[in-house]
């Protein structure tokens, strides 16, 4: 196998936004740098302050879809984050000053559905990312796979749904399922694949609009079985990785 990676994505804010990256240094262990290096717990959250948590603790767009139509831009020299969204103005802010905090929850709560629980806070917890995992991650997809359900559903999917960091192409769809187990070299970077995403209903709506309009999770079941798309991997080997590196199996 080898293949071309396509784009980087990451998303400082999880489930608030994500932005293009055109390369970044990846460490043993590490998820993307930045990548989910906050998160919005709700006012029902039950987190150990300094730990990772899971997702439930968070406001995501399974729950408000509405989210899954922001976008985001970090400068990392002052860690001042931007945020856009088709129905409310532009937004810059510290996610780390308590000040800033503030006029962010009131920027989000239209976006945010009135009987679900409510976003109370921006959490972090040290060096840990808040992925959906346990363990550090750096998710991988396939664009062979996203346009062949795309068409399977009759529907043109914008990868943006799945909210993935590394994007492939020159893969045979679906390929990327056999890989739990195995290494991948992207770059000068080396991963492990330890298992498929289990997706939710973020993946539903368009991340253009904020409004759910494909069942994927439907297409998914129909087609795997599994509402699975994409593996999640861990970093073994650090390095620089850039769009346009090759990709391939190594193990």
């Amino acid at each position: 196998m080898t293949a071309r990676l396509a784009s980087i994505q990451r998303h400082p804010l999880k489930s608030h936004g994500r932005e293009t990256l055109a390369g970044v240094t990846l460490s043993p262990g590490a998820a993307l740098p930045w990548d989910r290096r906050w998160a919005v717990a709700h006012d029902a959250a039950r987190i150990v302050d300094g730990a990772w948590a899971p997702c439930q603790n968070f406001s995501r767009g399974s729950k408000a879809p509405a989210l899954m139509a922001i976008n985001a831009a970090l400068d990392e020299a002052t860690v001042t984050l931007t945020l856009t969204h088709p129905d409310r103005p532009a937004l810059s802010f510290r996610p780390d000053d308590d000040a800033d905090t503030a006029r962010f929850l009131d920027w989000l709560r239209p976006l945010s559905p009135p009987d679900r629980a409510q976003p109370a806070r921006i959490y972090s917890a040290a060096d840990f990312a808040m992925t959906d995992t346990d363990y550090q991650s750096v998710s991988i997809l396939s664009l062979a796979s996203n346009a062949d359900l795309g068409a399977r559903m009759g529907v043109d999917l914008s990868p943006l749904r799945w909210r993935g960091n590394l994007w492939l192409e020159g893969l045979a769809p679906w390929a990327e399922r056999d890989w739990l187990g195995k290494t991948v070299r992207i770059g000068e970077a080396l991963l492990a694949v330890e298992e498929n995403i289990v997706r939710c209903l973020a993946t539903t709506a368009n991340p253009a609009t904020g409004e759910r309009d494909a069942d994927t999770l439907g297409a998914l079941n129909a087609l795997h079985g599994a509402q699975e798309f994409g593996v999640y991997a861990r970093v073994i080997e650090g390095g620089a990785i850039r769009q346009g590196d090759k990709a391939e199996l190594v193990a």
